[in-house]
């Protein structure tokens, strides 16, 4: 019995991580071959106009830049590389963390999404819009409470690593390898938590936040995973929900909105307050964003008639989800 469930749970392990795979490796190479090509700078100098309505300098646009098209690992090397002679406050640094958290791998982030039914425009929206939207909100609220307005300090600087072709394949390898590893072990969990009863008591405990968002409560755990550990990981296990019909198709779109917006909060939140970025902005004041805009989001009339893709959910793992939603 035992090895009949170890085997089971390999394969549904390995068809999620298949269907990523095929949607982030083509996402990796088009981002390394857009960065070989220059296109970072050139993104920064789109984005600099938008750096001075939240207080920063315009040479810090190519952080974001990089954080967009690639990770915050990338922004925050270069967030080192050009701050170095900039002096900065905690609240303009906090500032663009907030940037960098909502808004960093859009194209392989983007590309998760939309695997599971979430529209390009509606991604870069969230992603970008909301990232700026955030990042005004912050330094609004900063000038006139006088704020963080003290010099800031890093906490850590990382050391430079090598920018060859073969370091950037080896990193890769690792982090994809990685993935399997995680989806594998979190996959094996749910099922612990199933058999145990702690997704129920789970479900109880998020049942009244999920319904003021409009998430039904079958995404509770989803929402849990990606909220602590990322996009990616809570992306690849809400396919895998989607796919047995649990899900319908509101909640898979609403369940990834939010967690474009909010995702990843312990990783992410540490990795940026190296930059010396207040917490208030990189952690409160994002999930507090994330729930007010997902609350709207989930009032708006075209979100009823959101369908799963076809080319990957059969008819009857749809209508199962359908079936689940009306009883």
């Amino acid at each position: 019995m035992l090895f009949g469930t170890t085997r089971q749970l390999l394969r549904e392990a390995w068809s999620v991580y298949l269907a990523l795979l095929k949607v982030m490796v083509p996402a990796l190479l088009i981002v390394k071959a857009l960065e070989m090509l220059g296109m970072t700078e050139l993104l920064g100098h789109w984005l600099s106009p938008l750096m001075t309505p939240l207080g920063l300098p315009e040479p810090l646009s190519v952080v974001w830049a990089a954080t967009l098209l690639t990770n915050i690992y990338t922004g925050l090397v270069i967030f080192f590389e050009v701050t170095r002679d900039t002096p900065l406050t905690v609240a303009q640094v906090t500032v663009l963390g907030a940037l960098m958290a909502v808004g960093h791998s859009l194209p392989i982030e983007g590309a998760v999404a939309r695997l599971a039914g979430v529209p390009w425009w509606l991604t870069v929206l969230l992603r970008v819009g909301g990232a700026w939207l955030l990042g005004w909100l912050l330094h609004l609220s900063y000038s006139l409470g006088g704020w963080l307005q003290h010099a800031n300090h890093v906490v850590w600087e990382p050391s430079t690593q090598e920018a060859t072709l073969a370091a950037w394949l080896q990193g890769q390898a690792i982090t994809l390898a990685t993935i399997f590893v995680v989806i594998l072990a979190l996959m094996a969990f749910l099922k612990l938590l199933r058999r145990l009863g702690v997704e129920r008591l789970i479900h109880k405990l998020l049942y009244p936040l999920l319904r003021l968002l409009g998430i039904g409560p079958a995404a509770a755990n989803i929402t849990v995973i990606g909220i602590t550990l990322g996009l990616s990981f809570g992306a690849g296990l809400l396919l895998r929900e989607a796919h047995s019909g649990r899900l319908t198709p509101r909640d898979i779109v609403l369940t990834l909105c939010f967690l474009g917006l909010c995702h990843s909060l312990i990783e992410d939140t540490l990795l940026i307050m190296l930059m010396g970025a207040d917490l208030s902005g990189l952690l409160w004041a994002r999930l507090a964003f994330a729930l007010v805009v997902i609350a709207l989001l989930a009032r708006l009339p075209w979100l009823s008639r959101a369908e799963l893709p076809s080319w990957m959910f059969s008819s009857r793992a749809v209508a199962g989800g359908e079936s689940r939603s009306e009883g």
